[in-house]
């Protein structure tokens, strides 16, 4: 008989979350009693006989039917997530983009109204001002941190309110607490995209936001080799999420569900050292007297620093800081760097850097960058495990040099 592996310890205190991250959510013995997780690579699965038919649709035992509605690799992935998230169900999907969009869908209807918060994730206010408000959803964009306007956002039809945290590029800090306590008020659903943050750092669901999002992508693959997307919250919420995408079908491979379980084994031992190298990184940036801003949670200059020192356990692996010069003396400091390579994601192993002016908003003129907080000094670089001091020298001479 196969049972997942217990969350909490034999005093019944939760275990750590290196212990969770190596043994959470997997099952005892595995197919094969293999060690590590197999991957299940088929499209669908049979049935014994008519009975074990009629039991699986009637709930009497836990099996898999058809690839689109769930694959055991994939439980073991979501299980596992759940347990770092403390939630009590979570829900793979292809990318992020794939997760964000199947859960607004679910959770929105046709002349219903969501607030999003002007700093979330770009391509998830494009999908809420540009595709569902063709759909007959109604959005309001209201400026970060203004908590007043998020409250005075909402209508009789308001079903949802967006934000992430921290944000992506200038890691601002969302005050769970108060934008939980906007959505229980106003019996209002909250989401948030806490893919810089990772449960390690932060665990929204603890501070009463009903849904997070993560692009497992990022840090919780850790390797820059899958495209994964996860929502979690309670039973009811993720189900409910679940059903439609049974429809729409962006569901995670076998493969990619394999490769996101093994990456979170090191989860806890990557994240700790990218806090450490970005903390360490950011505070020589704050020196030194060619930069103009630094934008990063874990320093005292950072307008939300109380709240992320209040709420998470580490401060993240991006560092976004202003250079002291145009967009061309810019990209030469880009260019100067070695070690990072220049890339458009963020949370694996190697350190990546990138110009946002040049990368994302290339298509924008500076003036329409401006409009949505790009400048063309900004540069974003995403930390990886390279010991710090390697790091630190690397850029100081990039900067040197300009």
């Amino acid at each position: 008989m196969t049972k997942s592996f217990s969350t909490k310890n034999a005093d019944g205190k939760a275990l750590g979350f290196s212990t969770l991250a190596v043994h959470g959510g997997e099952p005892r013995p595995k197919l094969g009693n293999s060690l590590a997780t197999p991957i299940v690579q088929t499209a669908t699965y049979t049935f014994a006989d008519t009975q074990e038919l009629h039991d699986h649709f009637q709930h009497k035992i836990e099996r898999e039917e058809y690839g689109r509605y769930g694959n055991p690799t994939q439980r073991v992935a979501e299980q596992k997530l759940a347990a770092l998230e403390g939630a009590a169900d979570c829900l793979l999907f292809s990318s992020g983009m794939a997760a964000v969009t199947t859960a607004l869908y679910a959770v929105l209807s046709h002349n219903s109204h969501v607030v999003v918060t002007d700093d979330s994730y770009r391509r998830t206010r494009q999908f809420l001002t540009q595709t569902l408000h063709r759909f007959g959803i109604e959005v309001s964009v209201v400026p970060a941190g203004d908590y007043q306007a998020i409250e005075e956002a909402v209508r009789p039809t308001t079903r949802l309110l967006v934000s992430e945290s921290p944000t992506n590029p200038y890691n601002r800090i969302v005050d769970m607490e108060r934008f939980a306590d906007i959505g229980k008020r106003h019996r209002v659903k909250t989401l948030i995209d806490a893919t810089f943050a990772t449960p390690f750092n932060q665990r929204p669901l603890e501070f009463g936001i009903d849904l997070v999002l993560h692009s497992a992508t990022k840090y919780l693959g850790g390797h820059n080799d899958l495209l994964a997307g996860a929502v979690l919250g309670s039973a009811e919420l993720v189900d409910g999420i679940r059903s439609l995408q049974h429809v729409t079908g962006a569901i995670i491979d076998p493969l990619a569900a394999y490769l996101l379980v093994r990456g979170l084994k090191t989860f806890g031992l990557r994240i700790e050292r990218q806090n450490a190298n970005a903390q360490a990184l950011a505070e020589f940036l704050a020196g030194h007297p060619k930069i103009a801003a630094v934008h990063y949670a874990g320093l005292p200059s950072h307008p939300e620093h109380a709240i992320a020192r209040r709420q998470m356990r580490g401060f993240g692996g991006v560092v976004s800081f202003e250079f002291k010069g145009d967009l061309e003396a810019t990209s030469r400091v880009v260019d100067g760097c070695s070690i990072p390579q220049i890339a458009p994601s963020l949370g694996g192993v190697e350190s990546l850097i990138e110009q946002p002016a040049l990368m994302s908003f290339y298509e924008l003129s500076t003036e329409e960058r401006l409009m949505v907080g790009i400048k063309d000094n900004l540069i974003r670089y995403s930390v990886g495990i390279e010991d710090s001091a390697d790091l630190i020298a690397d850029l100081a001479a990039a900067l040197e040099r300009v």
